[in-house]
């Protein structure tokens, strides 16, 4: 399927940042001052368009939990580890948004008293309507599970009218366009067209969250600051899949 048409803008996002998104590009650091400015920046310009912005961060920059095994530890125990590793995204986020005027506020997903407060549909709700960026640490809380399902389900619970993946390439192709030239873009896909064509947009989970509850999946370019300003203007960027 293809499809010209492009949506309306979006009043609610929630937007899945991959941690490597923080990473030094040339000395591989994993948390760059830099990396965090920018990006506060671009989404300071998001907030001031008007657009109610909630955020989930991976911790791949940090660690990875199924890498705790060659730790000589469990993957339970490892998925705790890359929890606490996206709660260190968040919080640098945030002060990173702070720092630019913006209200932000971290929330986890398990007790973490004197670090944030407990995620909550309705705090979260909360500060969404009172013009905060709420970003959301600590995956879902419970190991065996991505950040991206945990995007998924938090845009399932605050009603987000799309998620919004960031990635480094401009949306969906029909093989990796940096191994295979020939690789073609699609425009717009139908949860059906992806599933058939096993095209990897997000784990199975979180997949088939967005699809129960028709909730579009925008897959843009993080990098291309363009493609990101007309994504949220609800303009053509990247490749959406929807029902």
């Amino acid at each position: 399927m293809e499809n010209e048409e492009t949506p309306q803008r979006f009043r609610r996002v929630l937007l899945k940042l991959s941690g490597e998104v923080f990473r030094h590009s040339v000395t591989g650091e994993c948390l760059d001052p830099a990396r965090f400015g920018d990006t506060a920046r671009r989404l300071k310009h998001v907030h001031d368009q008007g657009t109610q912005l909630a955020i989930v961060i991976g911790g791949g920059n940090i660690f990875r939990g199924y890498a705790g095994e060659s730790l000589g530890t469990d993957r339970v125990r490892g998925d705790t580890m890359g929890m606490l590793a996206t709660m260190i995204n968040s919080l640098s986020l945030e002060a990173a948004l702070q720092r630019l005027g913006v209200p932000a506020t971290t929330l986890a997903a398990v007790d973490m008293p004197r670090v944030a407060p407990l995620f909550t549909r309705d705090r979260a709700e909360r500060l969404l309507q009172d013009g905060h960026v709420v970003i959301l640490g600590g995956g879902t809380g419970n190991p065996f599970f991505t950040t991206d399902t945990a995007a998924a389900l938090r845009a399932a619970e605050l009603k987000a009218d799309a998620l919004f993946k960031a990635t480094k390439v401009n949306g969906i192709y029909t093989a990796d366009p940096h191994k295979d030239p020939t690789a073609t873009q699609y425009k717009v896909l139908t949860y059906s067209d992806a599933l058939q064509r096993q095209l990897k947009v997000m784990d199975a989970a979180a997949f088939a969250l967005c699809m129960d509850n028709r909730i579009p999946i925008l897959v843009f370019n993080f990098f291309d600051e363009n493609e990101m300003t007309r994504a949220f203007a609800g303009g053509a960027a990247g490749t959406l899949v929807c029902a």
